[in-house]
């Protein structure tokens, strides 16, 4: 062997197939912090995670499969999180939920980045129902605690509205971060904005 040559691999850690399958995933989202999504390619994912391409594919067909699994992972971690705690104001509760929020996104910032923005290589049909989602869990649980169970047309435009300034306003912020607004201040400005557009919906809604 020259000196040059690194050897075979080393042997993968024996694991389950679920705790392989986890280990690919987590692999896949470390490597979206230094790398944007679409950039990882198999051999990204091989190498860092110490396992051949054949082990690799014995648990996804391509790395788009890898993609969805990843994002799945971040969307699952909003939802789980996502939460209106029963204990304080409604502004003190939204703060709350608006805080896990933006620490999610913030924690895997381009998995976020890639799952929102329009037009990438990695977005499907798949990925899209994920965001989805996210929409209805948090659509569902201010229509919950609003103790409004069949909300009219305009408030559901109002809750869904909100929801998409969150996520656009948390996308710009995560891609522009020299803009110099902190986490605190786009926290309490996104919770300021749903009581503003709720007040120009209770204006117009008789509900």
């Amino acid at each position: 062997m020259s000196p040059a040559d690194p050897g075979p691999r080393r042997p993968a850690r024996r694991m389950s197939p679920e705790a392989r399958r986890d280990h690919l995933v987590d692999t896949a989202l470390e490597l979206y912090q230094r790398l944007q999504p679409e950039d990882v390619a198999v051999e990204d994912v091989t190498g860092a995670a110490e396992v051949s391409r054949a082990l690799f594919y014995r648990y996804f067909p391509n790395v788009d499969a890898l993609h969805v699994a990843a994002l799945g992972t971040v969307v699952d971690e909003l939802v789980s999180r996502v939460a209106l705690p029963a204990d304080g104001s409604l502004a003190e509760q939204l703060a709350v939920a608006v805080e896990a929020f933006l620490d999610v996104a913030q924690q895997h910032a381009r998995a976020y980045v890639a799952l929102l923005r329009s037009g990438s290589v990695i977005s499907t049909g798949e990925t899209d129902a994920l965001v989805d989602g996210v929409r209805d869990h948090i659509v569902a649980l201010l229509v919950e605690r609003g103790g409004v169970p069949d909300p009219s047309p305009w408030q559901l435009m109002t809750l869904r509205g909100w929801v998409a300034l969150v996520e656009g306003a948390t996308l710009t912020w995560l891609r522009d971060a020299g803009t110099g607004i902190g986490r605190d201040e786009l926290r309490d400005w996104l919770v300021a904005q749903l009581f503003g557009l709720l007040e120009v919906t209770a204006r117009r809604d008789p509900a």
